[in-house]
């Protein structure tokens, strides 16, 4: 007999709330004010995505002052810093934020907390756009630990007579921000929780997905950028919850014919900012070796929707130039 050749598609998987309003602001900033508009940074953390906006006429750009006076601009979905909304003042752009909700949240957390004197441990990747614009917010009280480096708790210096709370980027891995956590608190233990989790729901849902059918699956591919935090997480949460082997692949022309040798199961799934139409293409390259039985698997229901980000005029009228 043949090996029997099934794929398991994970659900919910792709586009969350904030990507999708992101993504819609820049199409309707486009439709309404005419190309180019600028993007501060990449509007998400793909690449279908950017080539995409790209040729519709957007201009992705981390440093404004190529940006021309009086242009339109929008703020990506991870969020910037009070400083870079004050130089998009500066020059007077027209500035369209898109930032992710959940990131906003995160910034008025890390506000009202450096106005208690809280020292603030931001549990995050340094490098990271979104950790950027976070710190940005309490620049004095902020401390990043980076998840992945266990050595980095033991080397933080706070004040032991002031207060700590944590904070975290939102497209971590649930488990790697409950390691680190629970470090803190072998430190801190007085450490304050936020509020509500700071990861948001779009990650935890797909994280929770993928987890519920990595240990059926030979292989697990996650559709999304190298650059997009969220889908590198899953290939790490595929491979903790039992998967043989987990590959992130941006597009079908990624996937290694030679992953599937001796594989019956296939998982699939994507990041939060991965477009569906590329995960079918991706079952379309599977279906075409042989993988054509796909099985649905849904975990928990989203029916989470962000109200627009408000647009601005594209031009100064002749009283305000």
């Amino acid at each position: 007999m043949g090996v029997r050749r099934k794929v398991l598609l994970a659900a919910p998987r792709g586009f969350c709330a904030g990507v999708d309003r992101a993504v819609k602001a820049v199409h309707t900033a486009l439709a309404e004010y005419g190309p180019p508009v600028y993007v501060r940074h990449e509007i998400v953390h793909n690449t279908h995505v950017i080539a995409e906006l790209e040729a519709a006429g957007a201009v992705f750009t981390d440093d404004l002052d190529t940006v021309p006076p009086g242009s339109v601009l929008v703020f990506s979905a991870h969020g910037v810093s009070p400083q870079v909304r004050q130089h998009a003042r500066s020059r007077s752009l027209r500035v369209v934020d898109a930032t992710c909700p959940l990131v906003s949240k995160v910034h008025a957390e890390a506000r009202r907390y450096a106005r208690d004197d809280h020292q603030i441990v931001l549990i995050g990747h340094h490098d990271h756009i979104e950790v950027a614009g976070t710190r940005g917010h309490a620049p004095r009280h902020t401390h990043v630990v980076d998840p992945d480096d266990p050595d980095a708790v033991a080397r933080l210096t706070l004040d032991a007579d002031r207060p700590v709370v944590w904070l975290s980027q939102t497209t971590l891995a649930v488990d790697d921000v409950d390691r680190a956590v629970s470090r803190l608190r072998e430190r801190f233990p007085h450490l304050t929780q936020p509020p509500t989790d700071d990861i948001c729901y779009a990650s935890t849902n797909r994280q929770a997905a993928i987890a519920a059918i990595a240990a059926r699956c030979d292989l697990v591919l996650v559709v999304g950028s190298s650059t997009s935090s969220n889908s590198k997480r899953l290939v790490t949460v595929a491979r903790r919850a039992g998967a043989r082997a987990a590959y992130l692949v941006d597009d079908a022309d990624q996937v290694d014919p030679r992953w599937l040798v001796g594989v019956e199961t296939v998982g699939v799934t994507s990041g939060a900012s991965a477009p569906e139409r590329v995960v079918r293409q991706v079952l379309g390259r599977l279906a075409a070796r042989g993988w054509d039985d796909v099985e649905q698997v849904v975990g928990t229901a989203e029916d989470v929707v962000f109200v627009p980000p408000p647009l601005h005029r594209a031009r100064p009228t002749p009283a305000e130039a």
